[in-house]
């Protein structure tokens, strides 16, 4: 009975970590701020509104062209791909909101993007490596809403993890300070 309750506790966990370190414990996961996925659902809908306003712009500033008999099966085939297209595009990139994610752990951070529908990049970096964790808000939605970027860097320039468009950066920016000066205080501490 047991074994069946943590197998069963393991199937519906959402996150785990396909590797994980010994003792490794998930302390939480980041995805974009929610107000990036309805910025992006506003503008497909208005995009999925411009086939209607072509079509009333056409009837008002052109009526005999309405009247022609191949005009309107032409403009319904080509309203019909534009809309297939729109909603192809959306799909695309609410799949990619909600894949892009950023797993913090108690010892290591892992960025998880996908990079298109059949393409993920994955790259972890370790507590005991980062050097610098800055968060920024730039501009008027962000600063209101609060939302924005939080940069981690080592000592090499290279080597950066963005977490970008994410709820709270000065929050996240906190909780991994925290983590690192504890990771260094358990590694400095004799044994």
């Amino acid at each position: 009975m047991v074994q069946v309750q943590i197998y069963f506790n393991n199937m519906l966990s959402l996150y785990h970590l396909a590797d994980p370190l010994p003792n490794e414990k998930i302390i939480t996961v980041i995805h974009r701020d929610v107000f990036i996925a309805i910025r992006r659902i506003i503008f497909f809908i208005l995009l999925l509104l411009l086939p209607i306003i072509v079509f009333v712009m056409i009837n008002i500033l052109f009526p005999s062209l309405v009247q022609i008999p191949w005009f309107f099966p032409v403009l319904l085939i080509t309203a019909s791909a534009y809309v297939l297209f729109v909603w192809l595009l959306l799909f695309f990139s609410l799949v990619d909101y909600e894949l892009d994610i950023w797993i913090i752990t108690d010892q290591r951070i892992i960025d998880v993007r996908q990079e298109g529908f059949f393409a993920r990049a994955i790259a972890e970096m370790r507590f005991n490596r980062i050097q610098d964790v800055t968060s920024e808000a730039k501009g008027l939605w962000p600063t209101l809403l609060h939302y924005g970027n939080v940069i981690v860097q080592t000592a090499n320039d290279t080597n950066k993890l963005y977490f970008e468009q994410v709820a709270n950066p000065e929050h996240i920016r906190d909780t991994l300070m925290k983590l690192m000066s504890d990771k260094k205080n358990i590694d400095s501490s004799p044994t």
